[in-house]
This record gives C-alpha cells, sequence and structure tokens, in this order.
C-alpha cells in the first residue's frame, strides 16, 4: 500500500502528516524548479501557487479576488503580499516567514474594483527585483490582471508565463500530499455512504448537495468547491450542474464531489440507480466500468498520456458526440493536488499532441461517461489514484464495480421487486412478461388444447429479475 490514511487530528502518539516537512518540501521544490529555469523570479496570484509556496490561506472567499500575491526570486526566500491584517497574522501564526519581513501588507485591485493599486503592486515588485540584481531577468507569472500587467511592464519587469512552471512543480505529490489527499478521498467515501442511505423519491438533487456539504464540514473539510448531482433525464448530455428535480423511482443518479481538506482536493463520481436500473443503464454503466478499469491497468511509470487514451478511451464519435471538444472532459484524466485539475492531462482532444509520460508519484483522477441506448440515463464514474513504482493505488473506496441501487428493497406478493426493472412500459418488465405468458398457457391448456403463447422477443427485456450486476 503506497499511502497510509489517518485521523484528522494531530497527536503526539502516531506520525501522521508532518506539516512542517510538507511545508519546507514544497518550497524545496518551487525553488529546484525555478533555479533550473530561465527565470529570474516567480510572482504568483493564483492562490493555490501562493499556498503551496508560502503555507498560507485566509479563506476561500478569496480564491476568485486576485487581491494577494507572492514573490520567489532566485536563491532567495518567498515574499508575500496580503490582505490587509492577515499580514499581521501570518507574522505572529506563520514563523516561517520571519514575522513582519516577508509578510507583508499589500493588495492588488480586486478585480478591478479598487482604482490605483496595479501601479503599487508594480512598484513593489520592481523594489524586490533591483534589490537583487534581478530587474532585467524575465519573470513568471501565473495569471494576472491586464492593468497589472500593464503597469508591470511599465515599469521595466519582462513578464513571461510562470503557470506552466507551477503546473510542473506541482506535479509530483510529496508523503505528506499524498496524505492528505488520500484523507479528502476518505470524507468523500463517508459522503458517498450517507447519500447513499439516504436517496429515495422525493429527494432532491439540491438535497442531495446539503447533505454532501453537512457531511463533509463535520468530517473537517475546509472547502466544498462543488457537487454535481445529476439525475433521471438530465443525464445525457450532462450538464455539470444541480438542480431541485425530485428524484424518481427507476432514476439513474450520478455525483461529482470536489472538496479541499488542508488545501487538497477531491474530484470522484459516482452513479447510482434510485430503486431500480433500467438495462440499458445496467449496460451503459458496464460499458463505463470497463473503459475505466482498461485505462486504470496501464497505469505505470513510463506510459504516456497518449498510450492511455489512445488504447482505453474510446473516441467521441462512438458516444454521440461529432468531435473530441464536444467531448472534452467525458472520457478524461486530470491531476489533482491543491487544485482539481493539474498535470497530467489524458484527453484524446490534447494528449495525442502533448504526451505527457506517467511518474511515480503523480496523483491523478481518470473518468469516464457512457450515455445509454434510450438517449436520456447514463453512467458516469471516476477514481482517484497514486502511480507506484510499479503500477497504481486507488484511494476512492466508495464500492463503484457495480451499479449501486438506493431505496430498492420493496416487496410484491410474488417476492421482491427485481433491481432491473424497465420503467418505459410493463410489458417490458421480464418477469411481468413471464408471468403474463404463464397464465395465458395455462388458459390455452384448459380450452382443448390451443398452442402455447410465445414469450414476446424485446431487446429491452433481457436479463431478469434479482440485484442489479454491472459486470
Amino acid at each position: 500500500m503506497a499511502v497510509r490514511t489517518y485521523g484528522t487530528m494531530a497527536v503526539d502518539w502516531e506520525q501522521r502528516v508532518d506539516m512542517d516537512r510538507l511545508r519546507t518540501e514544497r518550497l524545496a521544490r518551487a525553488k529546484r524548479f525555478l533555479e533550473e529555469s530561465d527565470l529570474g523570479a516567480l510572482l504568483c496570484f493564483d492562490m493555490n501557487n501562493i499556498r503551496y509556496i508560502t503555507a498560507t490561506h485566509i479563506g476561500t472567499w478569496a480564491y476568485d479576488k486576485l487581491i494577494r500575491f507572492c514573490l520567489l526570486p532566485q536563491d532567495g526566500e518567498p515574499i508575500l503580499w496580503d490582505f490587509g491584517s492577515a499580514a499581521r497574522h501570518h507574522a505572529i501564526y506563520c514563523p516561517w516567514l520571519d514575522g513582519d519581513e516577508r509578510s507583508r501588507a499589500g493588495i492588488s485591485t480586486l478585480r478591478g474594483a479598487v482604482e490605483g493599486r496595479a501601479e503599487s503592486v508594480a512598484e513593489k515588485i520592481r523594489v524586490e527585483l533591483e534589490k537583487r540584481g534581478l530587474l532585467n531577468e524575465p519573470v513568471g507569472v501565473d495569471f494576472i490582471e491586464l492593468p497589472v500587467l500593464f503597469a508591470l511592464q511599465q515599469a521595466g519587469v519582462q513578464v513571461v508565463d510562470g503557470q506552466a512552471l507551477m503546473q510542473d512543480v506541482r506535479k509530483l505529490k510529496t508523503q505528506d500530499e499524498k496524505t492528505l489527499l488520500s484523507t479528502a478521498c476518505a470524507m468523500v467515501d463517508a459522503a458517498y455512504d450517507e447519500l447513499y442511505t439516504a436517496m429515495k423519491p422525493g429527494f432532491r438533487e439540491n438535497d442531495c448537495v446539503a447533505l454532501v456539504n453537512k457531511t463533509l464540514f463535520e468530517l473537517g473539510s475546509e472547502h466544498v468547491e462543488g457537487v454535481n448531482a445529476i439525475s433521471g433525464e438530465r443525464c445525457a448530455p450532462h450538464p455539470h450542474v444541480f438542480t431541485d428535480r425530485m428524484l424518481r423511482p427507476g432514476d439513474p443518479a450520478y455525483f461529482d464531489i470536489l472538496h479541499s481538506y488542508n488545501g487538497y482536493r477531491t474530484c470522484y463520481y459516482r452513479t447510482f440507480a434510485v430503486g431500480s436500473a433500467s438495462r440499458a443503464l445496467v449496460d451503459s454503466y458496464k460499458r463505463c466500468r470497463d473503459i475505466l478499469d482498461h485505462a486504470i491497468s496501464m497505469i505505470r511509470p513510463g506510459v504516456t498520456t497518449a498510450d492511455v487514451v489512445g488504447e482505453a478511451f474510446p473516441k467521441a464519435e462512438e458516444f454521440g458526440f461529432a468531435n473530441e471538444e464536444a467531448a472534452f472532459a467525458l472520457q478524461y484524466g486530470h491531476g489533482v493536488g491543491l487544485s482539481i485539475w493539474e498535470k497530467p492531462i489524458f484527453s484524446r482532444l490534447v494528449s495525442f499532441d502533448y504526451p505527457e509520460t506517467i511518474e511515480e508519484g503523480m496523483v491523478f483522477a481518470l473518468e469516464t461517461f457512457w450515455p445509454s441506448t434510450d438517449g436520456w440515463s447514463a453512467a458516469r464514474i471516476e477514481e482517484q489514484l497514486i502511480v507506484t513504482k510499479d503500477g497504481c493505488e486507488i484511494i476512492t473506496r466508495f464500492p463503484a464495480e457495480e451499479l449501486l441501487v438506493t431505496a430498492g428493497g420493496q416487496y410484491t406478493v410474488a417476492g421482491p421487486l427485481p433491481g432491473t426493472r424497465e420503467k418505459e412500459s410493463n410489458l417490458n418488465n421480464p418477469r411481468l412478461v413471464d408471468q403474463v405468458v404463464a397464465s395465458a398457457n395455462g388458459e390455452a391448456g384448459s380450452n382443448g388444447g390451443e398452442a402455447a403463447v410465445a414469450r414476446p422477443e424485446n431487446p429491452a427485456a433481457s436479463g431478469g429479475g434479482g440485484g442489479v450486476n454491472a459486470g
């Protein structure tokens, strides 16, 4: 087993996540990659990059504000400019920033709401670069507001792309990052178990979202980035957003749970059938699972993303889309760390032209989708995994090998209601058809030996009663 999972608390009697080691190793990777690059410094506005380099965090409300920034110069330590009193808080509680020396007050434009700040940001950066003799060196920036870009250029700073470098920095995970990612998945394991128990007719998609949020926050989640809750007729094509639709008997329902534990994310799909599943859904689930299992079986160091998508992922046209851009992210893979979409990327849209080699220490998610032949239901499954020296370890553990039925178990006079049932017409339900045929044959036998009634052939009625087995 590549990674262990612990409790979420710190204790003195067991070595769990070593936060000091986490901070030290992340910064060391960033420094090493910067040293090997042609850049004089890295300037980051991306909250995830700031956290990776400085190990600071001021709440998820700030993710889209672009107000904080940090500078990592060649052969130097990171300097952080933060939102008002947060800078003073870091100076007190983050000793690795050397107090006020490298935790300073300073804000950007708040997405254009505050005037005059772009020039202030540029001047702060110019001063630090000039002090270190780096003003004539290119500065890598992850992303930036246009007024700040123009102000930096006006101040003589040569701005180039820095996000690509930070993607490479964050691509391989440290021991503690793997533990945090596995723990984040363990929380979602629990959320899915709560969801599986709660789903029944009348429960709404937004009720599902609320339950998942409650469970995750009670377990110690820092941030629930999103919960995709998709059910019934909304399943194909995938809309990527939940509504207040009520679950109904026979519905497919699939979910993606994206949350953060100590900054580390999950991207974790599961599909269920509410009460029962149609044969079309059973078949699409099996196809979806087969694609995913094929892809997982190929994962090991040295294989490329192009190898995986070329052999395991179907073409867009095979499941109803005009091209790979239209089907993007349905047969997909992506790195997971401090954000949910990192390197490496697995997609027929990009991986053939830009293949990436799989390496030990990568953590990524593989996700598949398959629409049903009924034209509206679909299956969606995703697993997160850690690449080991000779394969991979799956860290998403809520069962998904076969399609699970929730809110079932109803009894009829003839016994348990089958887990596989057709909702388009009762005549499509195999057991009911068998009963009709048997009854008709009984009557025919008592009427002078008339010919027996044959069981109607119906492609949708393949399979029988009992539980759903997508294997």
